[in-house]
């Protein structure tokens, strides 16, 4: 089996170019042969008419001598048999064999026949015809011999074809060697990917189809390295995320097993203890959630429904969150009536808004607005708490990720429920973007078409 990619190019390059000087040989010679045999035919006839008009006009010792200088017979080799099968020849060249000619073949133009032979379906080349003179009936055959140039030209044709056939193969060699070079790169590279390592680079400055494959798999590299580091950070976040309730858990279950705690203090073990059960509990919860909504099985449960009333009633529904914080709501909800997952918004309401009373100062300010358009609604819910770093904005929507890693002891979450929301927010064919300055707020904005597909 040939496997190189050379040996396949050169293989091609050889076979296309003698199958199609092969095609092209018969078809020409299936095309012209007529017309060949013809332009044959022509002179070896005249010819052969003009000998015997010469040995019916002059004696036949003359025309011997007359014959024996002329010079066609470069070109025409002349047996003329008598009746006892002897023949006198004329014009015959060193190292050609002639053509071979029976007994019965002269019998039959010694009666008066003509005959005409071809060999190979070629062209005729061999002419009987009788030959009158003073002594009797003679047969004469007359053989077209090939011109020297012709066979000087074949002989030249032979070789340019085959000069151009080598010279063909080294350029075509030497093409293979440059075409299958970023293929070798390519092949390396991928098993550099293949062992974990992408820092790679292929420096392949193509622009025809193995260029565009090249920059493909360079951009396909550059989403796997990401693709790794978040994966890398997805373990390292989980099991922090995990190992401190568990420490938790598991250091207050020892102290429960002395005899001596106090009631009081045994009772705040056990709230503790409940607490991060409940932490580990939801945080399974939404990871269970967010993977079900990113591999794209949940399916939208359509409804019609007034957008302003969810929002007021997310709003009620948190009160406990803000009421103790004293935080108010600035509200410019405009009455609109959208298509969509109600349970799924409902959850996208309660952790932005979750989000804006967790970072916002007592007594703060939260804005929600809503405005609309023919096709879509966007709301905006704005705070005025700690802000997001610009570098960290990018990144709020990953699963585990905290903006503020400062604070995050002091503001409870897992770093789960913004991912969950642009998740919800994709699979309704809508758009979120965030706008944020530390220090001076956050605001994030929710576009939705008004008809969600259910496609």
């Amino acid at each position: 089996m040939i496997k190189s990619i050379y040996t396949r190019v050169v293989l091609t390059f050889l076979v296309s170019v003698v199958g199609g000087l092969f095609i092209a040989l018969l078809v020409a010679n299936w095309v012209f042969k007529g017309q060949v045999n013809e332009n044959a035919q022509i002179p070896l006839r005249n010819f052969a008419q003009d000998m015997v008009r010469l040995y019916n006009t002059i004696p036949l010792h003359e025309a011997d001598v007359f014959v024996s200088g002329m010079k066609q017979l470069n070109s025409y080799h002349i047996r003329i048999y008598d009746d006892t099968g002897q023949f006198r020849s004329y014009g015959a060249r060193e190292g050609h064999n002639p053509v071979h000619v029976t007994r019965e073949q002269v019998k039959k133009v010694l009666n008066g026949e003509v005959v005409q032979l071809s060999f190979f379906g070629a062209t005729t080349n061999l002419l009987g015809m009788p030959l009158q003179t003073e002594i009797g009936t003679k047969a004469m055959f007359v053989e077209m011999l090939t011109p020297p140039s012709i066979s000087f030209n074949r002989k030249l044709i032979l070789n340019l074809l085959t000069y151009a056939l080598i010279a063909g193969s080294l350029l075509i060699l030497v093409a293979a060697m440059f075409l299958v070079r970023p293929i070798k790169k390519l092949t390396t590279a991928t098993r550099r990917v293949a062992t974990g390592d992408f820092n790679v680079k292929l420096k392949i400055k193509q622009t025809d189809e193995l260029g565009t494959l090249a920059r493909s798999f360079e951009d396909m590299m550059h989403d796997l390295q990401q693709l790794e580091q978040m994966r890398r950070e997805f373990v390292t976040n989980v099991s922090h995320e995990v190992q401190s309730p568990l420490t938790s858990i598991s250091g207050y279950a020892i102290a429960l097993k002395q005899v001596d705690v106090p009631e009081h203090e045994r009772r705040r073990y056990l709230d503790i203890i409940i607490a991060e059960a409940a932490r580990m509990s939801n945080m399974s919860d939404s990871l269970l959630k967010l993977s079900v909504l990113e591999s794209q099985s949940q399916q939208l449960r359509l409804s019609t429904f007034s957008l302003d009333e969810q929002i007021r009633r997310v709003i009620v529904a948190i009160q406990p969150q803000w009421a103790a914080r004293n935080i108010t709501f600035d509200l410019q909800l405009k009455a609109v009536n959208l298509s969509a997952d109600y349970d799924l918004l409902n959850q996208v309401w309660t952790n932005i808004l979750g989000n804006g009373i967790k970072f916002s100062a007592d007594s703060g300010v939260i804005h929600v607005s809503i405005q609309s358009d023919s096709h879509n609604v966007t709301v905006r819910i704005s705070d005025h708490g700690i802000g997001i770093p610009l570098e960290d904005q990018q990144r709020i929507f990953e699963r585990f990720f905290k903006a503020d890693r400062s604070h995050s002891r002091k503001y409870d979450g897992s770093g789960m429920g913004l991912a969950i929301v642009k998740q919800i927010v994709t699979l309704h064919q809508g758009d979120i973007r965030v706008e944020s300055e530390p220090g001076q707020g956050t605001t994030f904005i929710v576009t939705l078409p008004i008809t969600t597909s259910e496609d």
